[in-house]
């Protein structure tokens, strides 16, 4: 006896969001070439950034079907590790980077295995509480890491804006690539199932906490690294960027406008939901209403997300 994902419970099949993407990529790929300025630039690079964090919130929920509420704990943790490292002299950008990914998966299994033991909302609450518990802890030790105001980080990658756009890029497509090779594989599809139905499959055998805690290192891994890679394209690592529940809540907004279980849609989702928060700015205070209520819109009339509008237009036609 075997258990199988239905075909209609999968929104990403066919050929389709891979196409999409390709399309994406290729245009982001031309944007450096096409005059734009580095302002224009900058913005897609943060985008890209947040696309990777929206992949691995997706990852989590749309096919382990656990509602992580602290998708900040992971790349904050990331982001600091890296930081604290570089602020010290202790590491190059590059072992920095590399420490930060690996700093997250050790956090994010030291938070899985306990919270994986509880059920519905409760793990999603555990994953706010632990964000919330190393926002204070930063805060707590502030003489290490600059508490509220932030630690600046006195090495760079790059100075140039093109390259630092195609460093995010490259971030975002190796965790497009990785994810989606995962969600496709026989590990992948035993995940969704177990996101569906975890009684059926503990029934038939499948060890759920293994593959939830597995996904979750999965997650975490690009999570930090991208929380990383961020701190020395900004230049420091704050609580209100990188460990902070409003942004944790972005990064789910992101993860459904753009098409849950996708892995496609939630990166498209980020890029979007980053420009048209700088877009809207000039609206001051009221940007961010602004934002709400675009993806508010979204949300009511295309519940499948950007990515699943693009599957009605195909049917429509």
């Amino acid at each position: 006896m075997t258990m199988t994902v239905p075909r209609s419970d999968r929104s990403d099949t066919g050929p389709w969001p891979y196409i999409v993407a390709a399309i994406v990529v290729c245009l982001l790929a031309a944007v450096p070439f096409l005059g734009v300025n580095a302002y224009l630039l900058s913005i897609l690079t943060l985008g890209l950034f947040f696309a990777v964090f929206a992949m691995c919130w997706d990852l989590l929920f749309g096919y382990a079907g656990e509602p992580n509420f602290g998708a900040t704990f992971l790349i904050g943790t990331g982001a600091y590790t890296a930081a604290l490292l570089s602020s010290n002299g202790l590491a190059s950008p590059a072992v920095c980077i590399v420490a930060g990914a690996i700093a997250a998966v050790v956090a994010g299994v030291l938070l899985a295995l306990p919270a994986l033991r509880l059920r519905g909302p409760y793990f999603g609450l555990v994953t706010l509480v632990a964000t919330l518990i190393l926002r204070q802890v930063i805060i707590l030790f502030s003489d290490y890491t600059g508490g509220e105001i932030g630690i600046a980080v006195p090495d760079i990658i790059t100075i140039s804006s093109t390259l630092n756009f195609y460093i995010a890029l490259g971030a975002a497509v190796l965790t497009a690539l990785v994810l989606r090779l995962l969600v496709n594989s026989p590990f992948g599809l035993v995940l969704e199932a177990i996101g569906q139905d975890p009684l059926n499959a503990r029934v038939l055998g499948f060890e759920i906490t293994k593959y939830k805690v597995s996904a979750f290192c999965v997650s975490a891994f690009f999570s930090g690294l991208a929380g990383a890679l961020m701190v020395f394209y900004l230049g420091t690592a704050s609580t209100n960027v990188f460990v902070d529940a409003s942004v944790g809540v972005q990064v789910i907004i992101a993860a459904i406008v753009g098409g849950r279980r996708t892995i496609v849609g939630p990166a498209i989702g980020g890029v979007f939901l980053i420009a048209a928060a700088q877009y809207l700015h000039p609206l001051g205070s009221l940007s961010e209403m602004g934002v709400a209520v675009v993806a508010l819109v979204i949300l009511l009339f295309l519940p499948g997300g950007l990515l699943g509008a693009t599957r009605l237009f195909r049917k429509a036609r």
